[in-house]
């Protein structure tokens, strides 16, 4: 090998920079450039619509796989500001071309569906289409691999507000891949059940004469959740679905959880923070301490054989118990190599506390069915 294949010096080093950078290596932002890194184009584009839902501006949003491949992203929002933004140019414009520009509160009050902003999503696709709908016109804009093809343009007046984003996969980046509707959905229903607030549609017209729709609203959140996940087990319930929520300062957060044990099986528990599916943390923890405790003491006050120190375990209280598990944080803290865990140290003591409150209350007002599934643990243990 010569001297100079092998020269390692300044002008050797490449410095590639916001749409360059994504086109060039798209795995490091969206995961891949398969079936899940679609889906995650489809996540960024949703999350400002979702948000804006969430913010109070909005009512709906509605997701629609089109024929010729495209993905169309519709809300009733105040529409994407027009202003001129920081640093120059129209918000809409650099929305959809700087790395990291977004809008909203952030906090527990923001939704995370992606997190690399939507000039990732402009940067991967062949073509996108910009509509915005306020004070009562009618704004377009058209793009090609993340680079404006013509200005910000009046297109008459709007009888209502929103924004509408439709976007083309560069089929350079993404040969093959398809979008999977069973995927999109599973995903949109979830996050219908964790926020109360939101209506959100799936359409799929990719195949003419086979037109498939869904709409997720979940007013019931969490219980209603325990409850599909209960819908297709065969052990009844033993108890009906118990609701946890709560705000508390020491964790800069919400809690919501809902409960309930069935007749036999294994422990199921969903857990998720801000909205975001985790594999555990803090927040786990904290809501099996909770229930061990509560569970504990219900069994020690009525003298059931057994209960005596230590106490049952979390993982003795755990059978046949199905749980979602919801924090919403100011500041989450997530570790691992996936970023799955919640960390906040915090969590785990003031879940536990709500939870143990609410679930020792909901015994004591229940003594039948608290007799019975406590009685069930107890022996188990």
């Amino acid at each position: 090998m010569s001297q100079e294949s092998t020269a390692y010096d300044a002008a050797r080093i490449q410095v590639l920079e916001g749409r360059e950078a994504v086109r060039r290596r798209p795995g490091m932002y969206i995961g891949s450039t398969g079936e899940r890194g679609l889906s995650h184009l489809v996540f960024e584009v949703a999350d400002r619509a979702v948000n804006e839902v969430l913010a109070g501006v909005g009512s709906r949003v509605d997701v629609t796989l089109l024929l010729d491949g495209g993905v169309r992203v519709a809300d009733d929002g105040a529409g994407v500001p027009l202003h001129e933004a920081r640093g120059g140019g129209p918000a809409l414009e650099a929305l959809l071309t700087r790395t990291w520009a977004g809008v909203g509160p952030g906090g527990r009050h923001d939704v995370a569906l992606g997190g690399v902003g939507l000039s990732v999503v402009n940067a991967l696709s062949g073509r996108m289409t910009a509509e915005v709908r306020r004070e009562g016109a009618r704004w377009v804009q058209e793009y090609a691999r993340g680079v404006a093809l013509t200005p910000l343009t009046e297109a008459g007046p709007a009888a209502a507000s929103g924004t509408t984003l439709t976007f083309w996969r560069d089929t350079d980046i993404f040969p093959t891949a398809g979008y999977s509707f069973d995927a999109l959905a599973e995903r949109f229903r979830e996050l219908a059940l964790l926020n109360r607030g939101l209506e959100i549609s799936l359409t799929d017209e990719r195949r003419p004469g086979d037109r498939r729709s869904v709409r997720f609203r979940f007013p019931g959140g969490t219980r209603d959740f325990v409850a599909l996940l209960d819908a297709r087990d065969p052990a009844p319930a033993a108890t009906a679905v118990i609701g946890v929520e709560g705000e508390d300062p020491r964790m800069a957060g919400t809690v919501e959880v809902a409960l309930r044990w069935r007749d036999a099986g294994e422990e199921r528990i969903r857990s998720f923070a801000n909205s975001r599916p985790t594999a555990g943390g803090t927040h786990v923890v904290g809501f099996r301490d909770g229930v061990a405790a509560a569970v504990t003491a219900y069994a020690r006050k009525r003298l059931l054989p057994g209960a005596t120190d230590p106490g049952l375990t979390a993982e003795q209280v755990g059978a046949g118990l199905t749980a979602v598990v919801s924090v919403k944080l100011d500041d989450p803290e997530f570790e691992g190599c996936i970023r799955d865990l919640l960390g906040n140290t915090a969590v785990r003591a003031c879940v536990a506390r709500a939870v143990r409150d609410r679930l020792g209350a909901w015994l004591e007002g229940h003594p039948e069915q608290a007799a019975a599934i406590v009685g069930r643990l107890v022996r188990g243990a």
